[in-house]
Formats: C-alpha cells, structure tokens, sequence
C-alpha cells in the first residue's frame, strides 16, 4: 500500500538512491524540500544541474574543479615537484584541512581492484606517468590502507622507480585515542615499522 501521492514517492525514492541515504533519510528530506519556499527549491535545483554540466577535472592533477586547472595547481607557491597521488577529490581534501602540505596532488579516481574488474587502464595512472615526464622530485603515494589501495600503491611504485624518481608512502598506524589491544596486527606493525624518533 502507497503512502504517499506518485509524486511524493518518486521524490523519496531519487533521494534514497544516492549514497549514504537510505529510506527515512530520504523521506525526512523529501518533505523538507517540499516545505521549502519554491524560489530555493529552484535554487536547489539550479546549483545541482550547473554543478553536473560546469566540473570537470582539472587538466593537471584531476581533481573536480569548475576551471580548466584547480587552484592548487595553479598556485605558484606550491611545490610542483612534490606529487601527492590520492584515491579521490575527497582524500585530497583532507590532507588540505591539514593546512601543512606544501605539494601538488594527483587524483586517480579510484583504486585498482582485480574483483571489481577495475585494472590500471580504469584509473587516472596513464595521466600520472605523463606528469612525471616534466621536473618532478618525489611522489607520495597516500591511497587507502585496504587491499584496493595497497595493491594501487605497490603497482605505482613498481612504474616509478625505475625512473629515479623518489617513491614514498604515507604512514599508517594506530589512530589518537585508539586501544592497542583492538588495534589488529597489520596496523600495529605498520605503526612500529613507521616510527619516528622523539
């Protein structure tokens, strides 16, 4: 049985399809905007389909940007020689909030994942090794700690080093405020083997 009008429902169900939104979340938001006044409802509207035909990727690094290039890589200020490779825009934002690198990034858009069928060519890595034909020093690869991104980050430091350019990767351990005793052992040795001098 239908509680809501075919249109009330064809709204909570657009709603409910994208990520991290499920149906009551969906319904909650669906009835939020039907209570908003109509001009930002438009407006709402508006900013989403202008947002879907004017990003793009930055034709440097591939983040999403409305621009031909982001402002990171357009800052001459930044290191241009200093290459943080991340799985997504998202990623790239977070070591942003930071406010301490001093870089350039690389954005892959994903990871490779044999199960997923997602190989190298899926990925922004072609792009990547074109980059590294101009003055770069050193690539950070900061790709996620799963399966996915250890095996993105391994692949991209067996293309690089042959080429002389220094390879490194982020440090993973244990969290602030994490327990050792639920810390399971993959991250424990990273943390000791990634330790640092006091």
């Amino acid at each position: 049985m239908d509680y809501y009008s075919k249109q009330i429902s064809k709204l909570i169900e657009e709603l409910s399809s994208l990520p991290g939104i499920g149906n009551k979340t969906a319904q909650r938001l669906a009835f939020h905007i039907l209570n908003m006044p109509t001009d930002r409802v438009e407006r709402l509207a508006d900013t989403i389909v202008d947002a879907r035909h004017n990003i793009r990727y930055c034709k440097t690094c591939y983040t999403l940007t409305d621009a031909e290039e982001c402002p990171i890589c357009r800052n001459a200020s930044r290191n241009h020689r200093l290459i943080m490779v991340v799985e997504n825009t998202r990623d790239l934002a977070a070591y942003e909030k930071t406010g301490k690198y001093e870089g350039v990034y690389h954005v892959l858009h994903g990871a490779i994942s044999p199960m997923l069928g997602i190989g190298p060519g899926d990925i922004k890595l072609k792009e990547l090794i074109q980059r590294l034909e101009g003055d770069v020093d050193e690539v950070i690869i900061a790709t996620n700690s799963s399966l996915e991104g250890e095996t993105t980050a391994m692949y991209i430091s067996k293309l690089i080093k042959p080429t002389g350019i220094k390879v490194s990767r982020i440090a993973s351990g244990v969290p602030v405020g994490g327990d050792l005793e639920y810390i399971d052992e993959v991250t424990l040795l990273r943390a000791l083997e990634g330790r640092v001098e006091l």
